[in-house]
């Protein structure tokens, strides 16, 4: 009855049938309500969440957003510059079946923004954690009760020196924020638009000056660490060659010549239940390619 979460999924509640459970169940010496209630547990207790960079929800619904969506079937599906509001893209598209999706997007029409696919239903949805600061459409902070889920698309500060003074002081106030909830149980997932250290990147030297790999940029890395919000992917994963984007104009990704640049940290509680972590760089569709975690909520 126990199953990997990624296939017992969409197959979990055919064992509510009669028919499919009478031999296995009769073996096990299980009645109806006990498996019953082992079934649900197994599906509130084990979650898993991906986070996508889709640049342009649009462009990636025409090259499979949904059928990955299906595929996979993640309970928390968390996308950043999606460059659309709702009704500017298809109703299964905007809503796709079995989730609760929610949108935070800038007054600036194809721009930014962010969204979160969600199979649960928060207790609370909030769209900023600075006040005003915000007004382009970066975060989305879902409150599940069990975790604090905070969706955010960092600035990326590549266009001038205006941009990265912009992307600075947006790092500083969002982890001056995320301090000061530091009781609860934190997700922070996203396009942070900094790769951290020289093994998240193919050529760190030729990078040191370039955003994306300033040192203040990744001092900030650094600090956010320090203050003990961890690196999930690294826990599980301490090898080279691991990349989340590609430039597109060069054809980075037929090289994997490519960037670390997409996370999930988790405070050091929230690390207890995370039983994996992952880059799936074989799906397409974006320069970014989805990360996840898994968690065992139960642990």
């Amino acid at each position: 009855l126990q199953r990997e979460s990624n296939a017992g999924r969409s197959k979990i509640t055919g064992y509510f049938s009669k028919e499919r459970r009478t031999s296995e169940q009769a073996e096990a010496g299980i009645s109806d309500v006990a498996l019953e209630t082992l079934l649900i547990t197994c599906i509130i207790t084990d979650m898993k969440i991906i986070s996508w960079n889709v640049n342009g929800i649009r462009a990636a619904a025409d090259k499979g957003l949904k059928d990955f969506i299906s595929c996979q079937a993640p309970d928390i599906l968390c996308l950043q510059e999606t460059k659309a509001f709702p009704e500017q893209i298809t109703p299964g598209m905007a809503r796709p079946e079995g989730y609760l999706t929610y949108w935070n997007n800038p007054p600036r029409k194809g721009y930014a923004g962010v969204a979160v696919f969600s199979k649960h239903e928060p207790e609370n949805v909030k769209k900023t954690f600075s006040g005003d600061f915000d007004t382009e459409g970066r975060a989305l902070i879902m409150d599940y009760k069990k975790f604090l889920l905070i969706n955010v698309y960092f600035p990326n500060g590549g266009s001038g020196e205006p941009r990265l003074k912009y992307k600075m002081l947006f790092y500083d106030k969002f982890l001056e924020y995320i301090d000061k909830i530091k009781n609860r149980n934190i997700i922070i997932c996203g396009d942070v638009n900094t790769a951290h250290k020289e093994i998240d990147l193919a050529r760190p030297k030729e990078n040191s000056v370039v955003s994306g790999f300033l040192p203040e940029e990744r001092a900030w890395l650094d600090k956010l660490t320090a203050h003990g919000y961890i690196d999930t992917f690294r826990e599980f994963d301490k090898s080279p060659g691991k990349y989340t984007w590609w430039d597109y104009k060069t054809r980075a990704r037929e090289r994997n010549v490519g960037w670390r640049i997409d996370y999930f940290f988790v405070t050091e509680q929230m690390m207890k239940v995370v039983k994996d972590a992952f880059i799936m760089p074989e799906i397409l569709g974006s320069d970014h390619c989805p990360v996840g975690i898994e968690l065992n909520l139960k642990s």
